[in-house]
């Protein structure tokens, strides 16, 4: 009988779990975005909205758990999975999983069904509204009633986040409080590296298709390599 090692092990339960918690992240920035956006005088939607969020949590802490003790790695795992240990900490940062969740998935085929440019452009715009969407609200909550603050609407955060990751930075609209200046650092590092990672794509590509183009030679000719004319 075959008795399956952790790497085995860990890599059945993500390929198992990895779409459930991708589907869970998604309702848990619902849910974040309930409790910032509803300003009703009823708490009963923000209520059970943060109820929610906290149980959703929870099973972003079993995974954890679960996928650390199928390492076999133990503490070294915290380490070697940092991007795992920051997104549990700060769950609202994962979108930034999605590649994950993509490479999962992925394993059940046979091959990819976009080509790799196609798959770094599709992850980066994905990732960029993910994160401006996430960015702007945490920036309204925090910065709506501070004393001096120029972002006073959630329109006024999603026009902040949009200038912010595109690195345009137009300064009409600013963070004025510390922790709305953290995020803003944030997205914009995150702005700076998916802009890199798009381009370097589509400059791969562009070389790609310009090279095959000069080895099969101008259009409409026939003549292989070194024939004679």
């Amino acid at each position: 009988m075959h008795v399956r090692n952790g790497p085995d092990r860990l890599l059945g339960w993500e390929r198992r779990t990895e779409l459930p918690l991708l589907l869970a992240s998604m309702l848990f920035l619902v849910c974040y975005a309930v409790r910032v956006l509803n300003h009703s005088p009823d708490p009963f939607w923000r209520d059970l909205a943060l109820a929610l969020a906290l149980l959703i949590w929870l099973l972003f802490v079993v995974d954890y758990g679960v996928r650390l003790v199928l390492s076999g790695e133990g503490l070294r795992f915290v380490r070697t999975h940092w991007l795992d240990t920051v997104v549990l900490v700060l769950p609202l940062l994962r979108p930034l999983r999605i590649v994950n969740t993509y490479v999962t998935l992925q394993r059940r085929r046979d091959r990819p069904r976009l080509s790799l440019y196609g798959r770094v452009m599709a992850y980066a715009g994905i990732t960029s509204v993910l994160l401006s969407f996430a960015a702007a609200l945490a920036v309204y909550q925090q910065e709506r009633d501070a004393p001096g603050a120029t972002i006073t609407t959630f329109g006024d955060s999603v026009w902040w986040a949009c200038s912010a990751i595109t690195t345009v930075g137009y300064g009409d609209v600013t963070p004025v409080t510390p922790l709305g200046r953290v995020y803003a650092v944030f997205l914009m590092a995150c702005g700076l590296a998916l802009l890199g990672a798009v381009t370097g794509s589509f400059s791969s590509w562009l070389i790609q298709v310009f090279g095959k183009e000069d080895k099969e030679g101008p259009p409409g000719s026939d003549r292989s390599p070194g024939a004679p004319p």
